[in-house]
């Protein structure tokens, strides 16, 4: 009974309250997709890999990325070219699994990976998610362009 007393006479006229403080101001809400949202400095969205000013990729595989990342979402394989430079014979992210915290991009020795601001990625199906070193190379010509 006490309880119920409480609730009648604490809890609703608190939650009113509330109500009635936000029933007369602006509305904050975005119009999506008519207006783009406005992203702090500090967002992070998807990943791309950046190239060198000659055309060759900037990702020597060091696999410092990957092992940075809490949540294992960069798989790579190392290859050599024919003049003894590393290269990244496989590059993956599956961003499905990341949770764009970042540390890729802090770890990397030689500034390749960069997590860029897009953040319209739906994608019909889950495999689609899952971004090779050509796609992430793509991403990373189209954010420079």
């Amino acid at each position: 009974m006490l309880d119920t007393l409480k609730t009648i006479f604490l809890a609703i006229p608190k939650g009113l309250s509330v109500t009635f403080k936000y029933l007369l101001t602006k509305p904050i809400t975005v119009q999506y997709p008519d207006q783009k949202l406005i992203l702090s400095d500090r967002y992070r969205g998807l990943h791309y890999l950046k190239r060198n000013e000659d055309g060759t990729e900037k990702c020597v595989c060091c696999g410092l990325c990957a092992a940075a990342c809490p949540s294992e979402c960069i798989y790579m394989e190392p290859a050599e070219n024919e003049f003894g430079e590393r290269y990244a014979k496989i590059y993956e992210i599956n961003e499905l699994r990341c949770i764009f915290c970042g540390y890729c991009q802090e770890a990397c020795p030689k500034e390749a990976i960069f997590l860029s601001k897009e953040y319209e990625f739906s994608i019909d199906k889950r495999e689609k998610l899952i971004y090779t070193k050509e796609d992430l190379l793509k991403k990373g010509q189209r954010s420079t362009d």
